[in-house]
């Protein structure tokens, strides 16, 4: 469920209207909902109740400062792959010792500053970096607790690109290479091995690969502690889909809860999660106005809109879907669109042949699940502006990154002194 609905012929947000918005902000412009962003951290949140939960948003999903503290404030805890990352996390409110790092690339600098911090969790994703950590903590007088992250070689994912638990993927250790690599954290110096972690991909709609992977873990577990090794806590990721509207339905947060509840058959250990498209796609919209329509003779259908692939690069990059609403439907049977943006890149095409009410120059449309990996992944090419992100409340609504001028992009690079 979102909170983006109809009412009286117009698309709206929570209370607010979306023409209101790209009358003040302009387009294209990033909408995102709080209610929408509340029900969904509860719905997960909830779905383990009883046991111990670290639920750590993803950061990368949807990295915004307003969107962080709108969680942190539920209690939500923060993934991070990078030092910004940690340092959004802390600016929103999230207490260091609910932040996991994770990551294959984590610089000495960035550890040290993990260490710094207190972060609760570092995820060690090899031996080399094992190996690093101990020496940059101990130097620092340290003993880091952390996580070794464990690839069981199970595939899942929407798309090959956001498939990380096989054996091909760079992210993780073999399970053939786990408990050596556990019992050596407990005799090095600078690490407190405390936890086993593992995330085999994002968008999966079929909870059989979880399954799998989960019971693999599960298994490692007991046979750590055979060893005699204490394992606390067992990260499990995130990756859980959401729909998409041309999808059937995922599993809901309920049902995933109870296969984990299945599958680790009372296993006494706290866990964590890394959830972040689920709670933060369905909660955003890319609000973008039409520049014209363009009608060939022979061919298709040019719907040309002010939003592009820097915006919201998902469809140029994994092909995906978004649904695709006008603000204000007009009447008349619906007409074939191959709905495109003005970057100079035939990639740059949301949808081909998309039916879609009636549009002309100057009319709204929402590009609907776009709260994950969309402004996150936005930029600058062809020397666009970078979009806005408004945060609705209710019928109160903000802008929580503006967008810079030409003048404050140019500002930004210095020319060279001999020039």
């Amino acid at each position: 469920m979102n909170h983006f609905e109809l009412e009286g012929g117009e698309l709206r947000c929570e209370g607010v209207s979306l023409t209101e918005i790209a009358a003040q902000v302009g387009t294209p412009v990033y909408v995102y909902s709080t209610a929408t962003l509340t029900r969904h951290y509860k719905a997960f949140s909830e779905a383990f109740k009883g046991r111990n939960v670290l639920v750590a948003y993803a950061v990368k999903a949807n990295s915004n400062l307003s969107v962080l503290r709108t969680l942190a404030r539920l209690g939500a805890g923060a993934d991070t792959v990078s030092e910004g990352e940690i340092r959004r996390a802390l600016a929103a409110g999230v207490p260091p010792e609910r932040i996991v790092f994770s990551g294959v690339g984590k610089t000495d600098a960035e550890l040290e500053y993990a260490l710094e911090v207190g972060v609760q969790e570092i995820n060690v994703e090899s031996e080399p970096e094992l190996d690093r950590l101990s020496q940059v903590a101990a130097g620092m007088g340290k003993r880091a607790a952390i996580a070794i992250r464990v690839n069981p070689d199970v595939g899942a994912g929407g798309h090959a690109k956001i498939a990380t638990g096989k054996s091909e993927n760079k992210f993780g250790v073999s399970m053939s290479e786990s408990q050596r690599l556990y019992a050596k954290a407990m005799n090095l110096p600078g690490v407190r091995p405390v936890a086993v972690a593992c995330h085999i991909g994002s968008q999966i709609t079929d909870l059989t690969p979880m399954r799998e992977a989960f019971g693999k873990m599960r298994d490692l577990v007991l046979r750590l502690r055979a060893e005699g090794l204490p394992v606390e806590r067992l990260d499990l990721g995130g990756g859980l889909g959401v729909p998409y509207f041309h999808q059937p339905e995922p599993p809901t947060p309920a049902d995933f809860g109870k296969m984990v509840e299945e599958t680790l058959q009372g296993l006494d250990i706290d866990l964590a999660f890394e959830p972040g498209r689920l709670i933060a796609a369905n909660a955003g919209v890319l609000l973008s106005r039409v520049i014209h329509v363009h009608e060939r003779p022979e061919g298709p259908r040019f719907l040309v809109v002010d939003a592009a692939m820097n915006d919201l690069i998902r469809p140029a990059m994994y092909e995906a879907y978004h649904d695709i609403r006008p603000v204000k439907p007009r009447a008349g049977e619906p007409l074939d669109y191959d709905v495109v943006g003005p970057v100079c890149e035939t990639g740059d095409t949301f949808a081909r042949a998309r039916p879609l009410a009636p549009l002309q120059r100057d009319d709204l449309v929402a590009f609907m699940s776009a709260g994950a990996y969309g402004a996150a992944m936005s930029s600058e090419y062809n020397s666009r502006p970078l979009v806005p992100e408004v945060l609705v409340d209710g019928d109160r609504w903000a802008v929580v990154r503006k967008r810079p001028s030409y003048e404050e992009m140019l500002a930004r690079e210095p020319m060279a002194d001999w020039l």
